[in-house]
């Protein structure tokens, strides 16, 4: 196939991802993965700035749909209803076909401890993108700041329900789920009922 193909991203990450598992992050090159894809290594970096960027690329997509989710919230929106509107519209990045992708990337970053800090920034960043539309909408700092945590909780969560393989519900259900189960925890708090006997 020609190295302009318009699905080079797609397959550069699919083999990517098949190389990790196979080999090992660290033994895999951008000429492997080049190679498998049945494209160059030029192009590879066309799409890709390292090799660490196919596993945590989509992160900078779902940090734009999560902050232009809560920009586009109706006013009156609460904070939850915010991040509810985040969650639905990542259904566009996480779909069916990445479920798959999603589980290989979490067995790959197990194993790498660099692997897993860069994954801890985008993390970060991702929370920070959240905390700044919040803040954009009025919701004052600490809120903010609670809520976009409350909302990387409940997006890993998701991420973990929604990875297993007999389950095909969207991922919104389980972001959404999670959300709510964090809600009533958080409200529970206070209690001593959560305590273990």
């Amino acid at each position: 196939m020609s190295r302009w193909a318009p699905d080079a991203r797609e397959r550069l990450e699919t083999a990517a991802l098949d190389l990790f598992v196979e080999n090992g992050y660290e033994a895999t090159t951008v000429v492997q993965i080049a190679d498998r894809a049945g494209l160059n290594r030029a192009t590879f970096f066309r799409h890709f700035a390292d090799k660490r960027e196919v596993l945590f690329g989509g992160e900078d997509v779902l940090a734009g749909l999560f902050s232009e989710a809560i920009r586009a919230a109706p006013a009156e929106a609460t904070l939850i209803e915010c991040l509810t509107a985040a969650f639905s519209d990542a259904d566009e990045a996480m779909t069916p076909q990445q479920r798959a992708k999603a589980a290989q990337r979490v067995l790959v970053v197990a194993g790498n401890t660099e692997v897993q800090e860069r994954g801890l920034l985008k993390h970060a960043r991702i929370a920070g993108s959240i905390g700044a539309a919040l803040r954009e909408r009025g919701i004052d700092e600490l809120t903010a700041r609670l809520g976009a945590e409350v909302g990387m909780l409940a997006f890993r969560i998701a991420v973990e329900r929604w990875m297993k393989p007999d389950d095909d519900e969207p991922f919104a259900f389980h972001a959404t789920a999670a959300l709510s189960e964090l809600q009533a925890r958080v409200a529970g708090l206070g209690s001593r009922s959560h305590l273990s006997a």
